[in-house]
C-alpha cells in the first residue's frame, strides 16, 4: 500500500504537470473504486476550470478547484503518473486532461483507491478525524506520550492509527520501532515518555529520509513521474523475517498483530 511517503513524492511529481491549466476532460472508464466516483458531479466542477494547489491531508490528495477539492486516495495498489501518450494499461481507470495534452492518469488493480468531491476538506468524513501531520509543528513525542496512557493496545497499532497520527503505515511503523528499540508487540500505555520522545524523532527521520530517497518500491508504488522509489534498500526489519539483523545479527522474527505482518529485532527492540 502507497504510505505517506509514496503519497508526498507523487504530490511533488506530479505538482508542475497539473497547476493553472485549463483541464478539458474528466474521463471514467470504471467508477467501482473504494467508493462509487461522482463521474458527473467530478466532470462538472472540473470541466474548463484548473487546479490551484495541490497538498496532501494525511495519505489522502487535495487537488483545489475553485476553493472546493477533489479528493483522492491510492488505496492499497493505486497509482498517479502523468501520461506522455494515449496508450492505456490495463487498470487505467481514470484520465484527466488538459488544454496541453497533458493527462494525469489513475491507475488501480485492486480499485481500494477513491476520486471524491468536497466543498469543505475539513468537515469530509474521511478527514475530520485525523490526527496531526508527523511533519507538522504538533507532533511530538509528548503528543504520543499523552494519547497512549491507559491503552492496552500493541505500540505498533497505536502508531498506525489515523486518529493519533497520520500516515504512518505498516512499513514505517515497523522500521521506526526497531530504530527506537521498542518491541512492536508491546502494550502502548506502557511505553515511557522518553521512548515517545525517540519514537516521534524515528518516525519524523524516516519519513523524511524516504520522501528524499523517493518511497519505498514494493510491488505496484510508481511515483508521479514514472520513477520508482529506492528507500527500501534502507529498511531494516520489514519484510525480513528470518534474515540476520544488521546491528547485532540476531534473526529477524516475525508476528502477527491486528491481522498485519510485523518484524522485530529480539534482541534490539526489547521490552521495556
Amino acid at each position: 500500500m502507497p504510505e505517506l511517503p509514496e503519497v508526498e513524492t507523487t504530490l511533488r511529481g506530479i505538482e508542475s504537470y497539473i497547476l493553472n491549466k485549463k483541464i478539458t476532460s474528466f474521463i471514467v472508464r470504471e467508477a467501482s473504486l473504494r467508493w462509487a466516483v461522482p463521474t458527473k458531479l467530478i466532470k462538472s466542477k472540473l470541466l474548463n476550470n484548473s487546479f490551484s494547489n495541490i497538498t496532501r491531508r494525511g495519505k489522502y490528495l487535495l487537488l483545489e478547484s475553485r476553493n472546493e477539492n477533489l479528493i483522492i486516495h491510492l488505496g492499497m495498489s493505486g497509482s498517479l503518473r502523468i501520461a506522455e501518450n494515449r496508450d492505456l494499461k490495463k487498470h487505467d481507470h481514470i484520465d484527466i486532461c488538459f488544454e496541453d495534452d497533458t493527462t494525469l492518469r489513475y491507475c488501480d488493480p485492486r480499485r481500494f483507491g477513491c476520486f471524491l468531491w468536497t466543498d469543505n476538506p475539513e468537515f469530509h468524513f474521511l478527514l475530520k478525524d485525523l490526527g496531526p501531520e508527523p511533519l507538522g509543528n504538533s507532533f511530538s513525542g509528548e503528543h504520543l506520550f499523552k494519547q497512549s496512557r491507559k491503552r492496552k493496545m500493541p505500540i505498533k497499532n497505536f502508531i498506525m492509527n489515523s486518529k493519533i497520527v497520520v500516515g504512518v503505515g505498516n512499513i514505517y511503523a515497523s522500521e521506526a520501532l526497531f530504530a527506537a528499540g521498542i518491541r512492536p508487540s508491546y502494550k502502548a500505555g506502557r511505553v515511557t515518555r522518553k521512548k515517545y520522545d525517540l519514537l516521534a524523532q524515528e518516525i519524523v527521520r524516516l519519513l523524511r529520509k524516504s520522501i528524499e530517497q523517493g518511497g519505498t518500491t514494493l510491488r505496484d508504488f510508481v511515483s508521479g513521474n514514472n520513477q520508482p522509489g529506492y528507500f527500501k534498500q534502507s529498511l531494516m526489519v520489514y519484510g525480513r523475517e528470518g534474515e540476520e539483523c544488521y546491528i547485532c545479527d540476531s534473526t529477524i522474527k516475525g508476528l502477527r498483530i491486528g491481522q498485519r505482518a510485523s518484524a522485530y529485532c529480539p534482541t534490539c527492540q526489547v521490552s521495556l
